[in-house]
């Protein structure tokens, strides 16, 4: 294309390709950055959802997965004391997992630790992180509405 020629609207198929090929990307970072906290990137996940407690069940449906696979996740979790469970205050039934001190660390060091995912970030300008961070926001709750 020229100067001149105004680019040509992306169609959704070309962002939905663009959106995954990021996510895996970013999927893969973290999925690394875990592995040198001896975490699995399930574990990781798990950590990364608990901003408070967390039935059983739904960290099964965030991960999509039965609440049987979760239990042996969130055992080998405690068992390195980065999670614990607490009975819930409304259900005693219930068990929720809540991230440990030493669990909010880790997930914070993992984070801190994805190089690729900061490196691509680090050649957007202010400007452009507001407005990709705002693009982002603006997607986000419909694509979370029925998780």
């Amino acid at each position: 294309m020229s100067a001149t020629t105004p680019h040509a609207v992306p169609t959704k198929l070309e962002l939905l390709e663009l959106l995954a090929a990021i996510g895996t990307a970013q999927w893969r970072d973290f999925a690394a950055a875990a592995a040198h906290h001896g975490l699995t990137s399930t574990q990781a996940k798990v950590l990364a959802q608990l901003n408070g407690p967390l039935p059983m069940r739904g960290l099964a449906t965030l991960l999509v997965c039965d609440a049987s696979n979760v239990t042996g996740i969130v055992d080998r979790l405690e068992a390195r004391e980065l999670v614990r469970r607490e009975p819930d205050p409304a259900d005693r039934r219930v068990k929720n997992v809540v991230a440990t001190d030493a669990g909010r660390e880790v997930i914070r060091r993992v984070r801190a630790e994805m190089q690729a995912t900061h490196g691509a970030l680090d050649v957007l300008d202010d400007t452009e992180r507001a407005t990709l961070h705002a693009l982002l926001e603006r997607l986000r709750p419909t694509l979370e509405k029925d998780a």
